[in-house]
């Protein structure tokens, strides 16, 4: 990403209160600078790019709140999921003994890990916020190894610009890029609150995203892939979030 002075981006945010107009001048701004979210069209589109520009901008190193663990919450709420494929069953019948995590894309070691394998990295833990666009939240400790120690394990590509993740339910999936990929508190959850990940919070393996909303924390992540772009994963859209007016990018 190129530099950009404080009298460019004064002059950018003047623009932006203008309207309309304001946006379409942000959004070309946004663009000059690669900070262009892959659901930057449509009626929409260039509120998407001054929100993702600004906060990139602004906030690229900045941390989510984390909480002493007196405030982990007494009843956290696990959000329904439709009912787990057969794949899924066999998976939580055995224990969870086979459950692998592939990461590919452009990486100079494609690699398949286990749990163990996982566990095996240097484990975190963070006591965050699972904040939902539907207006509940939750606190809990999250404990996993940070997304960064797999994706330096496998060797990223420097040209690579987004990651994206995948569910076992290969509909479920989402994306995130390199600075949120790359974050501290971006981690491979495998437990919770001193336990296990329970299945219904995403056990055996959610990723935790926890500077954006609680729909890009994908449950049951089976699979990564690293990319320079997103134009051949579903809608082109980097999620398929913004098909049900929801952001790709879910800023908090």
């Amino acid at each position: 990403m190129k530099p950009i002075s404080r009298r460019k981006l004064i002059t950018s945010g003047l623009a932006a209160t203008a309207g309309v107009a304001g946006l379409s001048v942000a959004a070309r701004m946004a663009k000059s600078y690669g900070l262009v979210p892959p659901d930057s069209g449509g009626i929409y589109g260039p509120g998407e790019t001054l929100t993702y520009a600004a906060q990139r901008l602004l906030t690229r190193h900045s941390l989510a709140r984390e909480f002493p663990r007196s405030m982990i919450s007494s009843a956290p709420f696990a959000n329904v999921v439709s009912p787990m494929n057969d794949a899924f069953k066999q998976h939580q019948a055995a224990g969870f003994a086979d459950w692998r995590l592939t990461v590919s894309g452009m990486v100079a070691h494609p690699t398949s890990f286990s749990l163990a394998d996982l566990k095996s990295l240097p484990i975190h833990s963070q006591t965050t916020e699972v904040a939902c666009e539907e207006g509940w939240s939750y606190i809990a400790e999250w404990i996993g190894t940070p997304l960064y120690e797999v994706l330096n394990a496998v060797g990223v590509s420097p040209h690579a610009r987004y990651v994206a993740y995948f569910s076992i339910d290969k509909d479920w999936w989402e994306s995130i890029d390199m600075a949120d990929a790359l974050h501290p508190q971006t981690i491979l959850t495998m437990g919770m609150n001193d336990g296990d990940l329970p299945v219904p919070f995403g056990g055996p393996l959610r990723l935790r995203v926890p500077r954006q909303l609680g729909y890009k924390s994908v449950k049951y992540i089976t699979h990564i892939t690293v990319a320079d772009s997103l134009k051949n994963l579903g809608a082109s859209q980097g999620s398929p979030e913004p098909d049900f007016a929801y952001s790709w990018f879910a800023g908090m």
